[in-house]
């Protein structure tokens, strides 16, 4: 066992590294809903060309499955290290180059082409970046602390929001016409300058003390696939809200929000600031009571109010008042964030530890391409039901039961093992 400087480097480059990694994955999404129809799709109706925004944006979910192999298989062989740094390059690389790529009035159709590669790229790292976090945090972590460790990757998310959303509000501030025409740029270019953070941070931690010590006889995908399909369902089936949830609440209710309600766009901005900064204090303890209580009922819990809140949030949406659609967006984040902070944990414990990466990322980034695709669809549906808010409610409420589902499967399978006395998994 490594000792608390140890721990605590870890845990501080699990935390940095997936916040720079979520800054740039998230500021894609503000973009998409803000500035990016009318750069590369400037050519179709506002309606069609948020659409087709929104379709590029979920094309990094498409992939993610691709980058879950792949790095699965990294972390599982190579190690967890090395898939971490590969990661954080390939997101921190490609999203600086977004910020240089010219739009459609320059170089016509091969701009949103080269959009679509580049946010391909930033799928391909994502998929394994949360992943691999979160494994280095849990396996690092003592007996009786891994909710509490499992949950520092989880706060990159909410800190990512804010800094992307941020800078995005900060470049809102220019004159209309200079925001559409360069300054929305300026938060892609720094990611360029966040990468050398990041990759300072990153190269400091040790390699996972547990992948160090298990042997790797095939390829981690092929014995996932052969031996714990099952795992990957529920893995899948617990992430599914989280995943799709976020977006529907931060990238689709700023379009919803900016467009269908004529909302000013800093109303929106807001409406993911302050939620996500609100973020922390529910992770953290959700992460005292997952070690408490146990993983699987955090995730379960948090699920359930999920689904009780999806129709009153829009709702408070809809009133179009902006404390209550601040209000509206903190309590639909705040209710996910419940989960988000022991899903991990729980999600890692269900997976022998030399199929870990490959298993949990598999069944995380399957859940990303559903989740991903969910802004697409539901502006789809908010055009056919002519700006109504009800199948976006309808669609967050259907994944916040299938993740409850998935949750108890999730706790079932540990209750399973502990009864049989079987060692565990994540030690």
């Amino acid at each position: 066992m490594h000792g608390t400087r140890e721990l605590r480097r870890v845990a501080s480059a699990a935390f940095i590294g997936t916040a720079l990694e979520w800054y740039d994955y998230f500021l894609f999404g503000a973009a998409a809903a803000l500035v990016f129809d009318r750069v590369f799709f400037p050519d179709l109706d506002p309606g069609t060309a948020l659409i087709a925004s929104f379709l590029t944006f979920a094309i990094g979910f498409v992939v993610r499955p691709l980058g879950g192999i792949l790095f699965g298989h990294i972390g599982d062989r190579l190690g967890r290290r090395r898939a971490l740094t590969a990661t954080l390059l390939i997101m921190g690389l490609s999203t600086g180059a977004i910020g240089l790529l010219p739009g459609y009035q320059q170089i016509g159709f091969a701009a949103p082409l080269l959009l679509a590669v580049l946010r391909c790229l930033q799928g391909l790292s994502a998929a394994g970046e949360w992943s691999g976090a979160t494994l280095m945090a849990v396996e690092h972590a003592p007996e009786g602390r891994r909710g509490w460790y499992g949950a520092m990757p989880q706060y990159g998310a909410p800190a990512g929001t804010l800094l992307s959303s941020g800078a995005m509000a900060l470049a809102t501030l220019l004159p209309e016409e200079q925001f559409v025409a360069w300054g929305w740029r300026i938060p892609f270019l720094v990611s360029f300058a966040l990468l050398l953070v990041g990759f300072q941070v990153r190269r400091r931690i040790e390699e996972s003390p547990l992948f160090e010590r298990e042997s790797r006889k095939e390829a981690p995908v092929l014995a996932v696939l052969r031996g714990h399909w099952r795992e990957v369902v529920i893995a899948l089936s617990a992430t599914i809200a989280n995943t799709g949830g976020l977006y529907l609440l931060t990238t689709f209710l700023v379009g919803y929000g900016t467009t269908a309600l004529g909302l000013p766009r800093h109303v929106m901005l807001a409406a993911t600031l302050i939620p996500a900064a609100l973020e922390f204090p529910v992770m953290a303890l959700s992460a005292r009571l997952a070690d408490r209580f146990g993983p699987g009922r955090m995730c379960a819990f948090g699920s359930l109010l999920s689904a009780i809140t999806a129709f009153p949030v829009f709702l408070l949406v809809d009133t179009r008042s902006p404390v209550l659609v601040v209000l509206g967006a903190a309590v639909g984040i705040g209710m996910l964030t419940i989960t988000y902070a022991a899903l991990g944990t729980l999600i890692a414990s269900i997976f022998p530890p030399s199929l870990r990466y490959t298993g949990v990322a598999m069944g995380v980034n399957l859940a990303g391409v559903v989740g991903g695709l969910l802004p697409y669809f539901a502006t789809q549906l908010l055009v056919l039901s002519g700006n109504a808010s009800w199948p976006a409610a309808t669609l967050l409420l259907a994944i916040a039961v299938w993740s409850l589902l998935g949750s108890l499967a999730a706790q079932r399978r540990l209750r399973a093992k502990s009864q049989a006395r079987q060692p565990e998994s994540v030690a």
